[in-house]
C-alpha cells in the first residue's frame, strides 16, 4: 500500500539534508521509498500536510510502561522511600492483567504525544507483550531482572521463555535489563553479562541516578560504580545507562570507547530530588539520549515536554544559553535515541529505506503562533500539537483521531477500578 504525506516542511533529522524542507514523503507499505520535491505519482492514501510540520517519530529510550497506574505518585519523597513506601507494595500484588491496563494506557499517550518508539523495563511482561501488539508501536522490551543466584525466583527463565516466543517479531526487539547494581550482585550481574553476550543483545540499566544509590552502591562492593561495570563485564556490552545522573570523569573516560548511551530523564531527576545530569559536559564522551521513565516520577510521557526541560536546564545549569541548541535536544529524541537502541539503521530520521515512523504536528494555533524559529517553538511549545502519527507505515493516529480498536472510555474505567482494589488490599 503506497501513502504520501505532502507539502509539509519536514525536519528529517538527516544529516545529509536541510534541517527544514519542504518536500513530499512517498511510504510503500512500512517504507519510505522516496523523498521529492514534487510527488505526482499515484497513492492508495494521500495526507495533505499543508502548514505542518513532518519529523520521525519521537524515541522513548526509558520508560517503565506498566507504570502509569503510578501517575504522578510521588511529592516530598525520596527516590528510595518512593520505591519502598508508595511503588513496590503495590506492585507486588499487580498481575498481568494490571500490566495489560496499565501499558494500553501509556502506549496511547505515546501515540497521542507523538513517541514511536520505547524501551520498556518492567514485570508482568505477557500483559504488557499484549499491549504493544494491540497498539502497534515500536518497543525496545525486556523483563526486569534483580537479585542474586538465591533469588532471582525465575526472573532470567521467563526473559529466556519471552525472547525466543517473541524474537522474530518485527516490531518488538529486546535487551537484557539488570533493574541496578545496587538491586544485583556481582555474580547476577555476571549471569546477566553472559545471557546479553550470548544473545547478541544490548543491556539495559539503572545507573548512577542519585547519590544515595552510589553510597549504597560502594557499601555494598567495595568499588565505584564504574569499577562494578567492568568487573561484571557489563561495559563490553552494548549499553543504555538510564539517568547517569552523577556521572564521574573515570565513567566518562570509560565509556568514551565503547558501545554506551547515557539516556537523560530530566522530569523524574527533577520530582524525585535526584540532581541534574551535566549532559552538556557527557555528550563529548558518549551518546546521549531522551527518556521519560515512568510516569510515577515522570508524571507524564510527552517528550515534547521533556525535550523543553534538557533545553532549559542545561542552560540553568551553565549559566550559559549557548551551552545547548532546540536541534541538538531533537536529535536526542530521534536519531541519537535510535542510536542507543542499536535502531539507527531503521529509524529516528526521515530518510529513504528506512521505516516510516513518522508523526505529523499542526501548530497552527495560539499556543504555537506566530512560529519565527521553527525548531525552537518544536523544541519547547509542541506539546498539543501532534496531529498523525504512523510507525512502521501504518497510521495510528489521523488528525488526532486514534484508529485502533480501543475504547478508551472503558480502559480508563477498568484501570481506576483495579487502583481502587489494589489500594484497598495494602
Amino acid at each position: 500500500m503506497r501513502k504520501v504525506i505532502k507539502n509539509g516542511l519536514v525536519i528529517s533529522m538527516d544529516e545529509t539534508r536541510d534541517k527544514i524542507e519542504k518536500v513530499d514523503i512517498v511510504i510503500d507499505d512500512d517504507t519510505i521509498t522516496s523523498i521529492t520535491s514534487n510527488y505526482e505519482g499515484t497513492c492508495d492514501l494521500l495526507i495533505d500536510a499543508k502548514g505542518k510540520i513532518v519529523m520521525p517519530g519521537l524515541i522513548n529510550c526509558h520508560t517503565h510502561l506498566g507504570m502509569s497506574y503510578f501517575r504522578a505518585t510521588n511529592d516530598d519523597l525520596t527516590l528510595q522511600d518512593w520505591l519502598t513506601k508508595k511503588i513496590w507494595p503495590i506492585e507486588d500484588k499487580m498481575n498481568n492483567e494490571d500490566a495489560y491496563l496499565s501499558s494500553l494506557v501509556s502506549l496511547l499517550e505515546m501515540i497521542k504525544t507523538g513517541t514511536t518508539t520505547s524501551n520498556d523495563m518492567y514485570f508482568n511482561v505477557d500483559g504488557t507483550l499484549k499491549a504493544l501488539k494491540e497498539s502497534k508501536t515500536r518497543c525496545l522490551f525486556t523483563r526486569c531482572l534483580l537479585g542474586n543466584k538465591d533469588t532471582d525466583n525465575g526472573r532470567i527463565d521467563e526473559f529466556i521463555k519471552l525472547y525466543k516466543e517473541n524474537k522474530d517479531n518485527d516490531l518488538i526487539k529486546f535487551s537484557v535489563a539488570p533493574h541496578a547494581l545496587y538491586t544485583c550482585d556481582l555474580d547476577y550481574l555476571k549471569r546477566c553479562n553472559t545471557l546479553a553476550k550470548d544473545l547478541n543483545l544490548p543491556v539495559h540499566i539503572h545507573y548512577c541516578e542519585n547519590k544515595e544509590e552510589l553510597g549504597n552502591i560502594r557499601k555494598a562492593y567495595n568499588m565505584e560504580p564504574i569499577e562494578v561495570l567492568k568487573e561484571s563485564g557489563l561495559i563490553n556490552n552494548k549499553l543504555i545507562l538510564a539517568h547517569g545522573t552523577f556521572l564521574s570523569d573515570d565513567d566518562l573516560n570509560s565509556f568514551k570507547d565503547k558501545d554506551a548511551s547515557v539516556v537523560h530523564n530530566p522530569l523524574s531527576n527533577l520530582n524525585l530530588g535526584c540532581g541534574i545530569a551535566d549532559i552538556s559536559k557527557y555528550r563529548k564522551y558518549v551518546n546521549i539520549a531522551l527518556g521519560t521513565d515512568g510516569v510515577g516520577s515522570g508524571n507524564n510521557l510527552n517528550m515534547f515536554y521533556h525535550m523543553s526541560l534538557v533545553d532549559l536546564l542545561q542552560k540553568g545549569l551553565h549559566e550559559d544559553p549557548t551551552v545547548m541548541s532546540s536541534y541538538e535536544v531533537l536529535k536526542m529524541a530521534t536519531i541519537n535515541g535510535a542510536k542507543a537502541l542499536g535502531m539507527e539503521n531503521i529509524i529516528g530520521s526521515i530518510k529513504e529505506g528506512k521505516k516510516a515512523d513518522i508523526i505529523i504536528l499542526d501548530m497552527n494555533d495560539t499556543l504555537t503562533k506566530p512560529s519565527v524559529d521553527i525548531i525552537n517553538n518544536v523544541c519547547h511549545n509542541a506539546f498539543n500539537s501532534v496531529s498523525t502519527t504512523i510507525v512502521n507505515g501504518e497510521v495510528l493516529m489521523l488528525n488526532k483521531k486514534i484508529l485502533l480498536n480501543i475504547d478508551e472510555k472503558e480502559l480508563i474505567k477498568k484501570c481506576e477500578e483495579r487502583i481502587d482494589l489494589l489500594n484497598k488490599k495494602n
